[in-house]
C-alpha cells in the first residue's frame, strides 16, 4: 500500500514537473517571438 503511494506521488511530481517546463519553454518562445517580429520603426 505505501509502496504504490510513493509510486502516485513521484508521477504526481513528474506530471507537474513537466506542466511548469511546457510553460517556461512557451514563456521564453513568447518573448523571442515578440522581440523578433516586435512592430518597430521599420516603416
Amino acid at each position: 500500500m505505501t509502496e504504490n503511494l510513493m509510486t502516485a506521488f513521484e508521477l504526481l511530481g513528474v506530471g507537474w514537473g513537466g506542466i511548469f517546463v511546457v510553460m517556461i519553454v512557451i514563456y521564453l518562445v513568447s518573448l523571442a517571438l515578440s522581440k523578433i517580429f516586435s512592430p518597430g520603426k521599420d516603416e
